[in-house]
Formats: structure tokens, sequence, C-alpha cells
């Protein structure tokens, strides 16, 4: 018994001996401070917040919710502080709180952000702000899906932005040739693989650094459609560029679920599609062979290859299927949203997505919640923007950015990439 204990016993100590991590409980104090005095006792005295969670079509409705501004901040702002001393115990004690905790703290601190920006400047429509941030997120959740199969593979997928580019340029391209958006659905993933096919050459032929080719096809990529937007789409716009928009398919029952179901089962087959690849992505991962593979050759690909596994093959099968993966986000800028095609319309969603991928710890369901975080906050400056929030209109816009460099500088806790991300494989 004793044989047995004494592992955990030695995992006790080493715990113990190494340093407290204070990032996080800092992180949360100056965050619930913040709720408390800067949303709750500088709210307006008086001032009223409405929530409205009703839309056409509901099953049932949900009478909107009037509370006051003050009194309401600063409860939120309270119970914020509960959670940063827990945290705070929690570090002192070595253990990990578990997701409950920043999700309820990041919960309460945007309510009370809502409340102290919603005071007496109008309604804050719940449905409508969540719907925003899942269509600004679907380009995000396609690039974290790309980047987090090609890291777990071995491969460092900075092209991220360069396949997003691609797949949007040849969505738009084919379905105004062929006036059906369903058409540029299909070429949108040809788009993105063959970035991806240069990409697997270079890094896994020729070994040049992954971070170097990532960047120099984004650049590539950016030239070739300004160029060809300037001048072929831009020469006859009737032909290579016009508006075409996937309808939506609601799904009967699901969409009249008040508050989720116009936001989830209001959309069309492309968003669909995406939780598709979610769900499917977060199942084969870690419940299949090819999922095994994959994170055997991105862990320790001299193992896998003793074994019998082709680790260049399949780095390069993985990298490309990815691609088709991030051609399809870029489809959403064109066929997606139903817009033409413009220069640089992927506006640097690509590092975001790589972003969204670190804060998910390269899973698939984390990487889901990050890029869901990224679109919200873009989309809560636009909708603060629209009613007039007291906040500098330039902050707002900056919102998904300061959220970003937050992720990548390690505000997230401890996280470990694949060991041999990167490393070129050269067989002996």
């Amino acid at each position: 018994m004793s044989t047995l204990a004494a592992p955990a016993d030695d995992r006790q100590t080493l715990a113990a001996l190494q340093p407290i991590d204070w990032k996080l409980p800092i992180v949360y104090g100056v965050l619930a401070l913040l709720a408390l005095v800067g949303f709750g006792l500088a709210a307006p005295g008086g001032a009223q917040t409405t929530f409205e969670f009703a839309t056409e079509g509901d099953f049932f409705t949900i009478p909107a919710v009037v509370v006051p501004a003050k009194a309401t901040a600063i409860v939120l702002g309270l119970f914020c502080a509960v959670l940063a001393a827990y945290a705070t115990w929690a570090a002192r004690r070595r253990f990990e709180p578990g997701t409950w905790l920043p999700v309820c703290f990041g919960v309460l601190f945007m309510l009370a952000f809502l409340t102290w920006a919603g005071a007496g400047n109008g309604l804050i429509a719940t449905t409508s702000l969540l719907a925003g941030a899942l269509a600004l997120s679907v380009p995000l959740i396609f690039g974290a899906m790309t980047g987090l199969i090609g890291e777990r593979s071995g491969i460092v997928n900075i092209a991220i932005e360069g396949q997003l580019l691609a797949g949007a340029f040849c969505a738009a391209v084919v379905a105004s040739a062929a006036k059906n958006p369903y058409v540029g659905l299909i070429a949108a993933p040809i788009g993105g693989m063959l970035v991806a096919c240069v990409l697997t050459f270079f890094a896994i032929r020729y070994w040049v650094d992954q971070i170097i080719i990532g960047v120099v096809l984004n650049v590539l990529v950016v030239g070739l459609t300004n160029f060809l937007f300037s001048t072929v789409l831009s020469a006859d716009e009737a032909t290579w560029n016009t508006r075409e928009q996937l309808p939506n398919l609601p799904i009967p029952g699901l969409r009249s679920i008040p508050v989720i179901g116009e936001v989830l089962f209001d959309q069309n087959i492309l968003v669909y599609f995406m939780y598709v690849v979610v769900f499917a992505l977060q199942f084969l991962l870690f419940r299949s062979r090819w999922g095994l593979r994959m994170r055997a050759i991105g862990e320790h690909p001299r193992a896998a290859d003793t074994v019998g596994i082709n680790v260049n093959r399949w780095r390069a099968i993985n990298t490309i299927l990815a691609g088709g993966i991030a051609g399809l986000g870029g489809a959403f800028f064109t066929v997606g949203s139903g817009l033409a095609f413009g220069k640089e319309m992927s506006a640097g969603q690509g590092y975001i997505a790589l972003a969204a991928m670190i804060l998910g710890k390269w899973s698939p369901k984390g990487a889901l919640f990050a890029a869901l975080l990224f679109g919200f906050a873009k989309n809560l400056g636009n909708s603060l923007s629209a009613i007039g929030a007291p906040i500098p209109p330039d902050l707002l816009l900056m919102l998904p950015y300061i959220v970003t460099i937050f992720a990548v500088a390690g505000f997230v806790g401890r996280v470990r990439p694949p060991a041999a991300e990167g490393v070129p494989y050269r067989k002996q």
C-alpha cells in the first residue's frame, strides 16, 4: 500500500516545491476591482438598463428585463470579487480550479460591463448581440481548426491568413461565374488547399522554416488577389465579382427556441458545416486512429516512425486537409455573408485564429470557445457604438485585439504546444 501511495506523495511534494503562479489571481483581482468601481460605483444613479430577449417566431416570449444599473453592477462586481478571492486561495493551495471559474467570472464581468454601458442608452438586444458574435466567429473557428490540425501534426501554419483570403477569392469568382453560391462554396476549399500544398512542399521537401514560408505565402496571396481584383474583377464585375449569398436554412422547431434558436439554428449551410467540423474533430482527435497518428507525429515523430507511420506523408495530408477547412472559412467572407470580394478582406483574421487556437490549448472545443470570445468582443464594439455607449469608438474597435494580446501573452494559464511542432522530420 505504501509503494502505491509513493508516486502520489511525490507528485504532491513536487507541486509544493513549485513557485505559486499569481498571474491569474492578479488579473481576476484587477478585473473585479474594475467591475466594482468602474462599472458599479461609477454608474449613473437612477439610470436603468434594459435587456431584450424576445424575437419573432419564438415558442414563447421572454419579457424584457429592466434593472437598476448602479445596484446591479455593484452586485455583479461583488460576485467577481468573490471569484477572484477563490482564485487566490486556489493559487495558494496550488491546484487548478477548473474551467468553470473563468467562464463564470467572464459572464459576470461582461454582465456588469453591459449593465454600465447600457445605462440609459437604449436596449441591449441579447439575441442580436449573440447572432452577430457567431457570424464574426465563423472564419475564426475554421481558421483555428486549421491551425490546430497543422500544429498537432507538427506543421506551424502561419499561412492561415492566406488560405482564408484564397478561399474567399475562389468562392466569389466561381459563384459569380456560375451564378450559384453553392458552386462557389465547392471552390473555396480548393483555394485553401492550393496554398497549403505550397506550404507543405517547402516545409517538408526542403525543410524551409515554416514561419517564414507561412508569412511569405500570406504576402503572396495578398499580392496575387489584389492584382487579379484590380485587373480582372474590377474590369467585369458583373461576370466575376457579383454578390452571391448562401440562403439561410432554418431548422423547424429548433429555430423557435427563445434566445438561442435564431442564433444557432437559422443559419446557412456553411455555419451548419462548421458545427460538424468542430464536433467531428473533437471526437476524431482523441478517439480515432487518425487522431492518434496525428498526435504522435506532432509529439514524437521518431517514435511514430518506428511503428510504421509515414510521418511526412501524414503531415502533408493533414496540412492540405486543414487548408481546405480554412478555404471554407474564407468563403464566409463572400458567399456566406452575401458580399463581393474586396482587397485584403480577411483583415488579419488568420492571425487571430492562431491566437484562438493557443487560447483553446490546441483543443477543438477550447479553440471554439476562444474564437467565439474574439467574435463576441468584436461584435460588442459594433453594438455599443450603435447605442451610444460612453466609451470612445476607437477603444471599442480595439477590443478583439486587446483580447488577442492577453491570450498570446500567457494570461490563459499554462499551455504547452505539441513538442515537435515546427521541427522538420528527417528520416534516418
